[in-house]
């Protein structure tokens, strides 16, 4: 991706069938490569279309793209979704956050303008609260949490097992309402 990027070549929107390839495979990167996504195993397109359908019509899922990078047409350079937190009645409006930018992407202002939209639109839902979880350690993350006004919470030590070693896992919370 071009570092020197033009802002306003940038749009956020609503995630479309059409960016299920583009974000499957920026999600496969982070299973394949790094510990940030706990999957074991490449998801296939028609999983990652499954995931997105299942939540789609009760939180928001977003595109961010960018255009002129590979001839002139828009690419989707990430993305950013909201889902269940846990599934009891009572945490009902509270959503879990979550943002995949292409490695390429990152520093850029792409995660923020994500979840400036992504945190408008829960809020707009009536969700009160949105917690966000990152594999540490990860400073660009606990930066952007930080930039967006979430809170550090806590942390879970030795959760989650990935390429042979145990990875604590972060999390942060923003009131929304």
């Amino acid at each position: 991706m071009d570092r020197a990027f033009v802002p306003s070549r940038m749009r956020v929107r609503t995630f479309s069938e059409s960016d299920i390839g583009p974000a499957c495979r920026i999600t496969n990167h982070y299973i394949e490569q790094t510990s940030v996504h706990f999957g074991a195993v490449p998801m296939t397109e028609d999983e990652f279309a499954r995931m997105w359908i299942e939540s789609r019509s009760a939180y928001p899922w977003l595109a961010a793209e960018v255009a002129g990078l590979h001839g002139g047409e828009a690419s989707v350079v990430g993305y950013a979704k909201a889902g269940v937190w846990r599934a009891r009645a009572a945490y009902a409006r509270t959503s879990e956050v979550s943002i995949y930018l292409d490695p390429g992407a990152r520093g850029q202002g792409i995660g923020r303008a994500l979840y400036v939209e992504l945190l408008d639109r829960l809020r707009s839902a009536g969700f009160h609260t949105a917690v966000a979880g990152a594999t540490l350690p990860n400073e660009a993350s606990a930066r952007l949490h930080h930039a967006m006004g979430f809170e550090f919470v806590g942390v879970f030590r030795e959760v989650g097992r990935k390429f042979d070693r145990w990875h604590d896992v972060g999390w942060w919370q923003k009131i929304l309402n």
